[in-house]
This record gives C-alpha cells, structure tokens and sequence, in this order.
C-alpha cells in the first residue's frame, strides 16, 4: 500500500494539518514555533470558529488558512489533507507541541519503505505527580498495538491517507476509527521523543475523572453506540452542537457542501443531473 515518498532533496515533504476551533491562543503559539522548523514544508490551519483573529495568526505565520463552516474535528482535518502537497502529513492538536526532534523521528521512521505512519508516545505539561502514571499506562497501550489518539500527533504517508479515504465524518471517536485503519494497513511506528500535550483538563476535572470517563467513552463506541450520541454526552447537549447536525464535506472534485448528520453516517446523496 506504501512507498517511500521523498522530495527531489531526499528529504520526506512534511505537510503540517492543525484543525482549530476556538484555538486563538493556542495557535498564537504553535505556528510561529512551526514557521521556524526547517523540516516543515507547509502548516495547513483548518478552522471552524469564524475567528478573524486565528486567521489572522495563521497568515502572520505563513500557514495557509481554510475555513470550515462547522466544527467537526474529523472533517477538518481532511480538508486540510486535501489541501496539502507533503509526502507526509502530521495531524496536529494546536495545543501540543511540535518540535524539530520529532520531526526528524518522521523522517527516520518513513525511510524504512515499509512504515505507512504512526504517532508520537505523550506526556503532561505542567505535570502534577497524580499524572505520571498516565504517562506509563498510554506508552504501554500505543506499544501494544493500542488505539493512536489525535493528541500524540498522528503522521501518515499523504498517498496512504487517500487510500483509506481519511478520516471518518463522524463527530467524534474520528481518530479512534482512524487508528483502527491505519494499524491494519500496514506497520506503523511509536515514536520518541514524547510529545507535550496539555493536561489542563486532568488537572481542572482530576486524572482519575478524565481518565476513566475517555475510557468509558471509548468503551461505549466499540460498543456501537453513535459517535453523534457520545458527542451530545461529551460536549453537553448545546456545546459545539452544528457538529451534530451538520458537518462539512469535501467530495473529491475539492468542492465543499455541509451534510446533516444522517447523510455523514450513509454518505452525501447524489445531486440529480439536470
């Protein structure tokens, strides 16, 4: 299903996708951190906030800037895959860091033609000592062929991607049912070193909270309820409700169109000919 894809230099082409939503502050500072590594060929921010602001850091740094009409993290970040132009693409929370080390793990890791993609080990800034387990228990889990999560920075070769027809459009649990692709297409890579992910949500609600509630969740999805119920449970029954009922879509002629919810389960119905 793979090959190895390098640009003319030799050097694998990393294409950068950061869905945003509400992520102003956030983006203010990943992207200038972005605009300084040498290995990132372009930063692709996917934003679904109507935020002048975000654009406006966005442009300031260079990323190229797309706007989706409603946030849905899943559909995001395959418009911004389908705008990109890297050998690889990295998908990437706007509140995890990104350095150049883990760019050249990338780098090293699809080398061998035989990797179609991988992730990145964790950890917890600002750590309190409660969260030093969690830190142990995912490195075991993604060791042991566990579930890849959006926020350990999912890289994939950008031709393997298409392939798997990207994300799911699906509200939530997208990287999830990604994960569960891309493991079964081929080998994938863990990698060091870990990358920083925010833990203000442990340390707002507890480890053992969140921790427990993520697992129940996770749960419940493998269980077959509806990603669109977990998200109403998760989020709240108002919180980020357009990606309830609707999502974006783009189809493969690159033109955008917003799906209800029952059409991002069974697919866009197709427009009569005229």
């Amino acid at each position: 299903m793979s090959g190895r894809a390098e640009g003319r230099d030799g050097r694998v082409r990393i294409s950068v996708v950061v869905p945003s939503w509400r992520d102003r502050e956030n983006l203010a500072a990943l992207l200038p951190a972005l605009s300084r590594l040498e290995r990132v060929a372009e930063t692709i921010v996917v934003d679904a906030s109507s935020d002048a602001d975000s654009e406006h850091v966005a442009l300031a740094c260079g990323a190229t800037f797309v706007a989706c009409a409603a946030p849905s993290r899943g559909e995001q970040m395959n418009l911004g895959a389908g705008s990109a132009s890297g050998d690889a693409i990295v998908f990437q929370h706007a509140d995890t860091d990104l350095e150049e080390a883990h760019l050249a793990a990338i780098e090293a890791a699809l080398s061998d033609p035989e990797i179609i993609g991988g992730a990145f080990y964790r950890k917890f800034d600002r750590r309190h000592p409660r969260l030093v387990w969690l830190e142990s228990v995912a490195r075991f889990l993604s060791r042991h062929g566990g579930t890849l999560y959006g926020d350990q920075s999912i890289f994939v070769r950008r031709d393997v991607f298409m392939e798997l027809g990207g994300f799911a459009k699906i509200p939530l649990m997208e990287d999830v049912e990604f994960s569960r692709r891309l493991r079964a297409a081929g080998k994938v890579a863990v990698l060091d070193p870990p990358v920083q992910s925010s833990a203000r949500r442990h340390l707002r609600k507890g480890a053992w909270r969140t921790s427990v509630q993520n697992g129940l969740f996770i749960v419940l999805y493998h269980l077959g309820v509806s990603p669109h119920r977990l998200h109403r449970w998760y989020y709240g029954a108002t919180r980020n409700r357009p990606a309830h009922d609707t999502v974006c879509h783009r189809d493969v002629s690159g033109r955008t169109r917003m799906l209800s919810s029952r059409e991002a389960q069974t697919g866009p119905r197709p427009r009569e000919e005229r």
